[in-house]
């Protein structure tokens, strides 16, 4: 019989460990694929019967032992790995799913962070950093992946220039900068240069948060450190430090994304769509709901619970998938179709807010046709507080047509659209105080959420969801559930 229970292995950083893997013969012997997270492992030897410590150490392969991250154990065998445990797990000081559910009953936000990590390591600060070790007179592509939360991150490598060439993995037109912007869940490659000789200095490589809403942040800075290789030991190094913009440069942000342009050519077109068959104002903030603690006792102002929109509908999650709605048919009391194209009530979106600012709730989507042409307008709001709002298209990509401060013009802005170059992405910031306007092409049938990548945001409700109607084609039809799925 077996134990049951949560164990686990406590592992001093930067250990090197060796683990042999024995099969067993109880109730047959049998070859066990074992997969490790966070770490490759070299594979130093195998065997066949029970692990000899005195004999089969002595055969082990110190030389050029294959590097993986999953090894087969040999049917009635063993094998040996080794690895260096240089890649600390997860920082939770708390029992994250606790803070979350006190936070959705109180109408607040979660508990801010303490640090923030680059490749999982919070920095210098915490002796616990991560290293980038690079040559003289090379060319790096540098992958960023905003992995935060509830945080858009400026980035910079002190004393080096970043060539950004990517955005949610399409190509950009090439430009130079110091500085990368990145949202929650945007993806950014840059290619670093580095000197064509051996630095008297190590460089830190720094990320902070751009924050605009009236909520307390995590304000800290994080740090990784670029060094170069060199020839000989050098004692000390100048540690050089980059200039982050202030934590709420909207300036900075909005000239850095505009920068962002389709490459636009033969081999890579901007397909960008030209009519337009659906048009959507979309406003995007924040608002209030009555509290609904049991204890009377909520976090908002007034004791009410903080919510957010889209259109003054803070959407409410299902209880069944939309998506099996939508496939059988069975959309009644699940979702309506009637999210509004406008918002219900106008007011100066970006000045007074209106003395009523307590949200609609409701499971509401938007149907289109298919491949129809759809153009958005996402217009921040002052309730609350104005804010950058990175909002999330599943589904699709889209086009970027044009950005702005204040409150959108029908009339005058569209004028100034990019329909030649513009940025084709999966997020966008919408403007702390202003708007952003997108444009996508609806080709691809089924249910697809559109919401606010601050995860804060999206619990408390800014989101909805788009239900893109099947085509005429056999390839233009949403496929039905394979027959195996499990029913929840």
């Amino acid at each position: 019989m077996v134990s049951n229970g949560t164990k686990v292995v406590v592992l001093p950083f930067n250990s090197s460990v060796e683990v042999i893997l024995q099969d067993t013969s109880i109730l047959g012997a049998e070859s066990h694929p074992l997969h490790l997270h966070g770490f490759n492992f070299f594979v130093v030897g195998q065997g066949f019967g029970n692990f000899d410590p005195k004999q089969d150490t002595r055969n082990f392969n110190l030389v050029d032992p294959i590097e993986r991250n999953t090894v087969g154990v040999p049917s009635g065998g063993w094998v040996a790995i080794r690895f260096l445990a240089d890649n600390p797990g997860e920082w939770w000081k708390v029992d994250t799913e606790a803070m979350i559910n006190q936070a959705t009953l109180t109408g607040g936000g979660p508990n801010i962070s303490d640090a923030f990590t680059i490749n999982g390591l919070p920095g210098p600060l915490y002796n616990y950093t991560f290293k980038l070790r690079v040559k003289p007179g090379k060319t790096y592509m540098l992958r960023l992946i905003n992995a935060a939360l509830n945080d858009e991150l400026f980035f910079s490598i002190a004393n080096h220039n970043l060539i950004v060439v990517e955005a949610d993995a399409v190509y950009v037109k090439p430009f130079k900068t110091n500085i990368v912007l990145i949202a929650p869940g945007q993806t950014t490659n840059v290619l670093l240069k580095t000197k064509n000789h051996h630095p008297n200095a190590t460089f830190l490589m720094s990320a902070r948060p751009y924050a605009t809403g009236g909520a307390t942040f995590d304000n800290s800075t994080t740090a990784g450190i670029l060094e170069y290789n060199r020839p000989f030991k050098t004692n000390k190094l100048t540690l050089l430090k980059p200039s982050l913009p202030i934590f709420n440069d909207t300036k900075f942000a909005v000239k850095f994304n505009e920068k962002i342009r389709s490459l636009a050519n033969s081999k890579f077109p901007a397909k960008v769509p030209q009519r337009v068959d659906r048009r959507f104002l979309f406003t995007v903030g924040l608002g209030l709901s009555p509290c609904t603690n049991p204890n009377n006792t909520c976090q908002g102002p007034n004791n009410t619970m903080l919510a957010a929109s889209i259109n003054n509908v803070s959407f409410v999650m299902p209880k069944t998938a939309l998506l099996q709605a939508h496939f059988f048919n069975q959309s009644r009391g699940v979702y309506t179709a009637d999210f509004p194209a406008n918002p219900l009530i106008k007011f100066d979106y970006t000045g007074k807010p209106p003395a009523n600012i307590m949200v609609n709730t409701a499971t509401k989507v938007v149907a289109l046709p298919y491949n129809a042409s759809v153009e958005v307008v996402l217009q921040d709001t002052s309730i609350v507080s104005p804010e950058s709002h990175p909002l999330h298209l599943h589904g699709f990509n889209f086009f970027v047509m044009g950005q702005g401060f204040g409150n959108f013009d029908p009339s005058k802005d569209p004028t100034k659209f990019n329909l030649v170059d513009p940025a084709e992405r999966n997020t966008v910031g919408v403007p702390s105080g202003g708007w952003v306007a997108i444009r996508f092409l609806a080709d691809n049938p089924g249910v697809w959420f559109m919401h606010c990548h601050l995860e804060v945001h999206t619990s408390w409700g800014l989101k909805m969801a788009w239900v893109v109607m099947d085509g005429n084609r056999r390839n233009q039809k949403l496929p039905p559930p394979p027959a195996d799925l499990p029913k929840c």
